[in-house]
């Protein structure tokens, strides 16, 4: 009897330990924190977009003092972009070359994506929006035009590599 609880004490059970999740920019979370550009942002949205057999990730970034979005999707290689809303106003129908803050842009690619969303998202999920991806020269600068009903909403952004940001899981 004695020696069954020295065995118990020694092979007994373990306190349980928390499982630590691992995140990246195509696994984040609602609640996770962000760190880019030595700044904490919350994520506080999460747009996952459908279209033609390809998928793309849109998070929104909630700091102490603004706003971003972080872009993230997997062709053949990752592709990760801040985007920060941009202050050009357009109308339908969209052109395939934008001038912003001097700088030509030019039509990428277009067309309808269905959403999925979560968080500060969840009011577009299930709808479709209408899509514009324009780039410049260099391809290092984005506009983002989005069509949602009568609104039109135009992001200006740039490529990041993924060591640029760290992630902390929020559960």
């Amino acid at each position: 009897m004695f020696r069954m609880s020295i065995l118990k004490k020694l092979f007994g059970k373990k306190d349980v330990v928390p499982e630590v999740k691992h995140r990246s920019v195509l696994t984040l979370e609602v609640g996770d924190i962000v760190t880019y550009d030595l700044e904490d942002y919350q994520v506080v949205g999460k747009l996952i977009y459908h279209s033609h057999g390809f998928e793309w990730i849109a998070y929104q970034l909630q700091g102490s003092n603004k706003s971003i979005w972080l872009s993230a999707e997997m062709d053949d290689e990752l592709n990760v972009a801040i985007y920060e809303k941009a202050t050009l106003k357009l109308t339908e129908p969209i052109p395939k070359e934008l001038l912003y803050e001097g700088v030509k842009y030019y039509l990428d690619e277009s067309g309808i994506a269905r959403v999925k969303g979560e968080g500060r998202g969840k009011n577009v999920n299930n709808l479709e929006c209408q899509y514009f991806d324009f780039c410049d020269d260099n391809e290092e600068q984005f506009l983002s035009v989005e069509i949602w009903g009568s609104e039109i909403e135009v992001s200006y952004g740039y490529e990041i590599e993924e060591y640029e940001i760290k992630i902390i899981a929020g559960s």
